[in-house]
């Protein structure tokens, strides 16, 4: 059945193959005519172009298999969290929330104040103080 379209599916396959070079020969170019002091200037090989074709797939597909894989720790995440404060039944993560929130504040509250006690002090003294 495939032998069917075979000639489409090469055609299609030769048409995605010169879209990637098209794509990879025009980004050499453009960064090619970049002037030397430019940060976005990179150094490129020109055989990168060659090889883009044969790694896109693969990019692509890491790319699909990372966000699978993705999906499915969220999802264990998401059931282990709805089963822990199901059994435990006491807002832990509101405590420990609580706890970091204060043991980030303080420290930042304090060094603020200091902060600003040095920079306003000339206008905090009394005009009989010296």
């Amino acid at each position: 059945m495939i032998f069917y379209y075979f000639r489409y599916i090469c055609q299609g396959t030769l048409g995605i193959i010169l879209f990637i070079l098209t794509c990879t020969t025009y980004t050499y170019i453009v960064n090619a005519r970049r002037s030397e002091n430019d940060p976005k200037k990179k150094d490129y090989d020109p055989v990168a172009i060659f090889i883009a074709p044969i790694t896109l797939p693969f990019l692509i597909a890491f790319a699909i298999l990372l966000f699978i894989l993705r999906a499915i720790l969220f999802g264990i995440y998401l059931v282990a969290l709805t089963i822990a404060l199901v059994a435990i039944r006491k807002p832990f993560i509101l405590e420990w929330l609580h706890k970091l929130a204060i043991s980030i504040g303080e420290p930042l509250l304090e060094i603020n104040t200091n902060i600003l006690r040095l920079a306003f002090a000339p206008w905090n003294r009394s005009p009989g103080s010296a």
